[in-house]
Formats: C-alpha cells, structure tokens, sequence
C-alpha cells in the first residue's frame, strides 16, 4: 500500500491557496498572472509577491507550491516564460510544471537543481515518451493525461523511472490533453499557446424571451432556459443540433471522480492524484479539498474495507458539472 498518496490543489488566488491548505491539501499549484500558464483568466492568477505570500502561508503548514508554466510559447512569449522560471526559481517554488522542451532545457541548462515535473499538456502517455523526457530533462514526476486506463497507468508506473500523478477530480476535455485545437477556430486562440480554450474576449452572453444565450464571438454555444444554471461557454459541451435533434454532440457535462477506484490507485503506488480547477472559487477549492482529504485519509486506514461514503459523492457531485460524474478512461476494460 502507497501510504503517501499526494493530494494536490489548484488554487487561481490567494484566498483559494489558503482554502486549499486549510482543508489539507499535501501540495497547491498556481500560474503567474502573465499568460505563461494554460489558465490565462482576467483576474485570476498570482503576481509575484502574491505567490511569494502564498509560499510563505503554505510552508507554514507543511504544504509545497507548484508553479504551472504549461504553454507552448511563441517567439513573442519566450522572455515572458524565462522571467517567470526566474522569479519561480527567486521564490523557492518547490517544482515547476512544464510542457515545452526548450523550456525545460532552459531550466535544466540554468537551474540544474530545479524540480521538473511534465505537465498533462505534454501527453506523455507511453513508457518511451517518459523516458525520453527523464533521460533529456530531468523530470522526476509525469501528469498522465486522462485518456488512459486503469489498467495502463498501473502499467506505466511499475515501468517508468518518475514518479505518476492522475486526476483525481474535476472537468474532463474531450482532446489528448496538449492537442486541443478545436475552439482556435471559433476564436483565433490556439489554448496551448494563449493559455485558455474559451478566452474571456471571445464570451458573450445574451438574455431572450426562450431564456439566457452563450456564444463564443458569434457562435451560439448554449441556451439555457429560465432557472437552468449557465455554464462557461466552451465549444465541446455545447448542445448542438445534428439532424433533427439537439444535444450534447461532442461531449456531454460531467466531472471525473476517482473515489470509487481509490484503492486501486494506492495500492499502483501512484504517487499522487490532482484535482482540476484554477479557474474554480474559493468555496469550490475547500469543499473539494475537504472531501478527498477525508476520503485518501479513510481509504489509507482501511483499504479493504473503503467504500466511498454516500455524503462524499454528494458534495463532489454539487460542484461537478453536470452535478454529475464518471470514472471516464479510467474504467474502459478494452484499453
């Protein structure tokens, strides 16, 4: 039994950080407010001595900070990205999350001692691709993207010389994590190098008599109808009309949760499961963080027996999208 699964946070702000910490997450990720990270939201994100002021309260309690430098920079953005691995490495950022090569051999060449760890948006999903990234960079932990089996990331981690994190919890996207292209063409933003799918520029929202509509710049994405709750537009969980039906056609709402295979992943000797959402409040943050603490704690005191509580389903579901969830790759016997 791996008795030191790692539960790690998203936090977008300071308040989220400490909800995170708080609630007792082992390990809290966070992006600076420079478009250098695949959650580029007005508003959200961390300037430097904001994260210098979340290092501090985290440390305090024994809990380590993430730095996601996960995009794929342009010619434009490369002294950008290099900043930030300066002021992350100023700062004492416990590891960074990378997903571009020459990025890491900045790194590597200029802070020897820096921890890597490969980012989801690199789709490292084979023992070949891990090795070449350990072998030339260094890595010591890889993100596996959320197209795997169960069956696969045990495989993976009996084989690969790093240690594995999953998703535990949150959104799921219908690309190979690091591939996504398809709302580039609806709003001229590639999300691996602008750093988010539906840029708030493109958002428009548009209240009618049949209720509230979302568009991505002039493409309707939804309608939602009077006391239906509204989501962020994105291009794949819209519902579209595909002969003479409309419905979810890409990929329906729902959010990943690992509760019910939680055993599994301890005994694999996975060293740590991630939670999705730095865009995501406060609140969203802490009740997360409560009930996967309260669940990894349970299962690790007894394995056997660990049945995923009723009330844990049901707080994780109140925030998942679609208030509901599934075990997504995870479960698929085939692969």
């Amino acid at each position: 039994m791996n008795n030191k699964l790692e539960l790690v946070c998203p936090a977008g702000n300071l308040p989220a950080l400490r909800a995170a910490v708080d609630n007792g997450a082992d390990a809290v990720y966070i992006g600076f407010r420079d478009g250098s990270n695949a959650r580029n939201f007005p508003g959200l994100n961390f300037s430097v001595e904001e994260a210098r002021q979340g290092i501090n309260y985290a440390s305090a309690q024994g809990v380590r900070i993430f730095l996601a430098l996960n995009i794929y920079p342009q010619p434009p953005q490369w002294k950008t990205a290099v900043r930030a691995i300066d002021a992350a490495v100023d700062l004492g950022i416990d590891a960074l999350i990378l997903a571009d090569p020459g990025l890491m051999r900045y790194c590597v060449r200029t802070y020897p001692e820096l921890r890597l760890h490969l980012s989801v948006q690199a789709s490292a999903t084979n023992r070949q691709a891990i090795d070449f990234y350990h072998e030339q960079f260094e890595i010591k932990r890889v993100v596996l993207p959320r197209v795997l089996s169960l069956a696969q990331v045990q495989q993976l981690v009996k084989k690969v010389p790093v240690d594995v994190e999953v998703f535990g919890f949150g959104s799921l996207c219908v690309m190979v994590e690091g591939r996504c292209a398809l709302s580039s063409y609806v709003t001229g933003d590639s999300p691996n190098t602008a750093g988010v799918c539906s840029p708030a520029r493109a958002v428009r929202w548009k209240e009618t008599a049949d209720g509230r509509h979302s568009y991505l710049n002039d493409v309707l994405i939804e309608r939602y109808p009077a006391g239906e709750a509204a989501a962020y537009p994105t291009l794949c969980k819209g519902r579209f009309q595909v002969g003479r039906y409309v419905f979810h056609a890409i990929e329906e709402p729902t959010s990943l949760n690992v509760l019910g295979i939680l055993p599994e992943i301890m005994k694999s000797g996975i060293k740590a499961i991630k939670v999705e959402g730095r865009q995501r409040s406060k609140s969203y943050i802490a009740q997360v963080t409560r009930t996967l603490r309260a669940a990894i704690d349970a299962c690790l005191a007894d394995p056997e027996g660990f049945i995923p509580h009723p009330d844990w389903i049901t707080q994780l579901n109140r925030v998942a999208e679609g208030n509901c969830h599934t075990l997504g790759a995870y479960h698929r016997p085939w692969q």
